[in-house]
């Protein structure tokens, strides 16, 4: 990103997050969500977009992908960057009332933490997986993530400190005093929580899977980190509500005696069913499967062996 193109991301943002909570919130909604289906609208929407809910919904060929799916994929991206500009002013206790999560998910994840051996929260881009983490918070338990570095550092640093405000203990994913797997692995070892987005790779060194029907990779970090301190990998799934509430999703723990890949595939696994009930609140627009790898990404991956 130029010098000036990151000037210009980071003054947007900072007036999304002064603008956005001055406004009634029924104004701002509205507005988000429909300038997000009006993009999906233009030329057929995002074209990766439409080649990654392809896979989803089966379709043969991406022109085949409804339009209004399209249309409505982005109005659910346009809700989480809503919902990121507002959390702030929310206030905790509000935000988390707005999240639905039936008593046998809570049960299951309850009996997890009482282990006392920390537990992993492990999620695809769906939703505002940033509500996990404010369910968690309200609940009273500690939390940790992992956040991408951003250009330009002032982006980055804006991001931190937002969710910082929510109570998230965030790692730079790159460019911290130390690499982020050993501090998660101190805080599950104490009996934290960690949340960790986890269906695309994005240090290039992912466990291979099949993810509807083709070959990707994700992360190995989660398995890792079951393996080696003994907490619970749980699958995770957030996503919207018509009534403008949203709803997580509990998994039951993924059996990791068969090692990463098994894991991971089967943390693969369970994204597709819930990505597959609620493919609009997936926010995929970048390229993830194998066949959509630019020639340079598919060369540092095969270079890495």
């Amino acid at each position: 990103m130029s010098r000036l193109g990151g000037y210009l991301s980071d003054l947007g943002y900072r007036a999304g997050w002064a603008g956005v909570r001055l406004l009634p919130d029924r104004w701002g909604r509205t507005a988000f969500e429909g300038a997000g289906a009006m993009v999906g609208r233009r030329n057929g929407g995002p074209q990766q977009l439409r080649r990654n809910l392809a896979r989803v919904i089966g379709a043969e060929r991406p022109q085949d992908v409804p339009d209004e799916l399209v249309a409505d994929a982005m109005r659910s991206y346009a809700r989480y960057w809503y919902e990121a500009f507002r959390l702030p002013a929310m206030g905790l206790a509000n935000a988390a009332a707005s999240v639905h999560i039936a008593d046998d998910d809570v049960a299951r994840f309850e009996a997890e933490i009482a282990k006392g051996k920390g537990l992993i929260f492990a999620l695809p881009h769906s939703g505002n997986w940033d509500m996990a983490g404010v369910w968690l918070i309200n609940r009273g338990h500690r939390f940790s993530t992992v956040a991408e570095r951003l250009e330009p550092e002032s982006l980055f640093d804006q991001f931190v400190a937002y969710r910082e405000s929510l109570g998230f203990e965030i790692f730079p994913l790159t460019g911290g005093e130390q690499p982020p797997f050993a501090r998660l692995a101190d805080r599950l070892r104490d009996g934290s929580v960690v949340c960790l987005l986890a269906e695309r790779d994005l240090t290039r060194h992912g466990v291979p899977v099949q993810f509807f029907g083709e070959p990707t990779r994700m992360p190995a970090g989660p398995a890792r980190l079951a393996i080696e301190t003994g907490a619970a990998l749980m699958p995770v799934h957030h996503f919207f509500l018509p009534d403008g509430r949203s709803q997580i999703l509990v998994g039951e723990s993924v059996d990791v005696s068969g090692g990463v890949e098994k894991a991971t595939q089967a943390m693969a696994d369970a994204f597709a069913t819930n990505i597959a009930a609620h493919p609009a609140d997936w926010h995929m627009l970048q390229p993830l499967w194998e066949s959509d790898w630019s020639a340079e990404r598919r060369a540092r991956i095969e270079s890495t062996g």
